[in-house]
């Protein structure tokens, strides 16, 4: 069936579409790797955005039962330039577009994604539709991204735990990937979620080791009221806090963030260790970016930076152990040098030479 990418601008992209679906609106961004349209699908961070695809053919390797991000599809839409019809892989269980369709997502293919990313690239992130009748769309109802309320709806609304031995670190869920999980749960931690809105005492009640905050979609700005129970637990736990959780813990400690005009999204993005000169070829997704000039009034140093466009890409406290990325050191999809950010965080933990009483 014909359909349409219809830009906030007017501009409008044809292509084709299986099945029959509603007008979808959203935030259309672009993703530039290679390999993990099904993480992408599933990242709880995609939540409200219409993805395009900057690689040619998506969809060649299928899709399987293990990499999900999250228990359900987060994404609004799909635009590829072409999507294979079947998924050649010999873990593949079903195919790009027949787990879109199970899931209600549009996947617009034959779109002129070079033409879309341009416009992206100059204009920067803006509202868009998928819609099979371009006469009949109005932006007049549709909220931005960066004003809509998104994180409770990916977050979980219960706690839950798994492990019983190892360090204790409760991950607090803004929408977290199952692949942070994971790795915790790798590196022999017993891992409790909880929802981002738990109090400093229900967490502090579970006794934990450590503390995480999760990645996330939309405005970091949005989480405000919960500012004072990130910076109290960062106050006295160790933390880690990983894209929204990065963001987060710098406007808890003073620290301003602002939006970048088409944001980071792939799994080849060149971030600088300031410290040791490493670069890390790194998994990132995120529109939202801690303003330099703001750390001038916090005990923040400045980790990593973006060597494309010099932004921040992770802090280190000078006197607390709390260290964030803005990138995701579980690397999925991706290369898995940055890895060793959680190895950091566990060795904190089990610091004797920064041993302080934490509640």
């Amino acid at each position: 069936m014909k359909a349409y990418l219809v830009l906030e601008t007017g501009e409008r992209f044809e292509g084709e579409i299986e099945g029959e679906h509603q007008d979808v609106y959203g935030e259309v961004v672009f993703y530039t790797g290679m390999t993990g349209y099904q993480e992408v699908m599933s990242d709880p961070s995609f939540k409200g955005q219409l993805v395009v695809f900057t690689y040619p053919l998506i969809g060649n390797y299928g899709i399987n039962e293990h990499d999900f991000e999250s228990t359900a599809p987060q994404a609004a839409g799909m635009i590829v330039s072409e999507s294979s019809s079947k998924g050649y892989h010999y873990e593949a269980s079903q195919s790009l577009a027949s787990c879109c369709k199970k899931a209600n997502i549009p996947l617009l293919s034959g779109i002129d994604t070079r033409a879309v990313v341009k416009r992206i690239r100059e204009q920067g992130d803006m509202g868009a539709v998928i819609t099979t009748d371009p006469a009949n769309i109005s932006f007049e109802n549709w909220t931005p991204i960066g004003e809509q309320e998104l994180v409770k709806e990916v977050a979980t609304a219960e706690v839950m735990t798994t492990g019983e031995d190892g360090p204790h670190v409760v991950l607090v869920d803004f929408g977290f990937k199952q692949s942070i999980f994971d790795a915790l749960i790798e590196k022999g931690c017993k891992v409790t979620v909880v929802p981002y809105h738990t109090s400093f005492e229900d967490i502090a009640s579970l006794k934990p080791d450590g503390v995480l905050f999760s990645n996330g979609p939309g405005n970091p700005k949005k989480m405000e009221p919960f500012l004072p129970t990130v910076r109290k637990l960062a106050e006295n736990y160790p933390a880690l806090g990983i894209c929204l959780g990065h963001q987060l813990l710098a406007l808890a400690f003073g620290a301003d963030t602002d939006k970048l005009r088409f944001g980071h999204r792939g799994a080849n993005q060149p971030v600088l260790d300031v410290v040791t000169k490493r670069v890390y070829m790194t998994s990132q997704n995120h529109s939202y970016v801690v303003k330099e000039e703001s750390l001038a009034e916090t005990d923040f140093d400045v980790l990593f930076k973006n060597i494309n466009d010099g932004s921040i890409e992770g802090l280190r406290h000078k006197h607390l152990p709390v260290q964030t990325v803005q990138f995701h050191p579980e690397a999925h999809p991706g290369p898995s040098d940055s890895e060793v950010i959680f190895s950091q965080f566990i060795d904190e933990i089990h610091s004797k030479g920064r041993e302080k009483a934490y509640a």
